[in-house]
């Protein structure tokens, strides 16, 4: 029996078409707007979807680009889409920049404090995600600070971006009382940690809250549902990981006495 043919991807479709509508051999970025998407569905005969923000999170954290957007990149650069002012975007090439667990990194054992009922109705992995790491208070145990939760689903607008979401706000106080804003990335499944989003976050610190240091988080669930936070931070426009740490939340009655002694040292 003949393998049933792959059904193209229809965001792959639209932002393929969007692409070489505008792309020249040796840009570097150019920019589009929001509309195009309905005029681009319009004519490749593809029902837009009611929720176009999702056509650009899929895009960046989870499906990737066609291949003959992929086939345009130089040796070590990639492209990235990113806001570029009110419903606006720009297609950029930057250095490779996917972040990604390290598989010889130690796990370091907590006890969970998640609420069953908390793990019976999340909806998905991000809300699970962004819930565990705030009934565990695993942003303090990973910064050193004492941290409260400001708000989460947060959106609003950046100067030269657009319109920005960020998954999770805290705010931080260290020993010396210095303050922190803390702006916290989930990414579950096979979503991956890129540089946009880091941009979008750390711009957005800057910009309302001046004078406040800011810590970018990125929370990451892998296999057997180990956490592993990343402190993110922006040199040259490349994303760079200030510190990474595994988490494995377990009963407290497995939790390994000469474990414990020993992450003191």
């Amino acid at each position: 029996m003949a393998k049933k043919a792959e059904r193209p991807n229809r965001y792959k479709l639209l932002i393929e078409s969007i692409f070489f509508n505008h792309w020249e051999e040796g840009s570097t970025e150019f920019e589009f707007e929001r509309t195009e998407f309905e005029t681009v569905a319009a004519k490749l005969d593809i029902k837009l979807p009611k929720n176009q923000g999702d056509v650009m999170y899929a895009l960046r954290y989870r499906i990737g680009f066609p291949d003959r957007i992929i086939d345009t990149q130089p040796d070590e650069l990639e492209w990235i889409i990113e806001g570029a002012g009110r419903s606006r975007y720009r297609f950029r090439l930057v250095k490779k920049t996917r972040i990604l667990p390290r598989e010889d990194l130690a796990r370091i054992s907590i006890p969970d404090a998640t609420p069953e009922l908390i793990r019976a109705y999340a909806l998905d992995d991000e809300q699970a995600l962004l819930a565990i790491v705030r009934y565990n208070r695993l942003i303090d145990t990973f910064l050193g600070l004492t941290t409260y939760s400001l708000q989460n689903h947060l959106r609003t607008t950046v100067k030269g971006i657009g319109q920005i979401e960020i998954d999770e706000l805290y705010v931080g106080l260290d020993k010396h009382g210095c303050h922190y804003v803390i702006p916290v990335q989930a990414k579950g499944g096979t979503d991956q940690i890129g540089v946009v989003q880091t941009t979008q976050d750390i711009r957005f610190v800057e910009q309302k809250f001046p004078g406040m240091r800011c810590r970018a988080i990125s929370a990451q669930f892998m296999e057997d549902g180990i956490v592993a936070l990343f402190e993110l931070t922006l040199q040259d426009d490349e994303v760079k990981v200030v510190e990474e740490r595994h988490y494995k939340l377990v009963p407290a009655s497995e939790l390994d006495r000469d474990a414990i002694r020993s992450y003191r040292s």
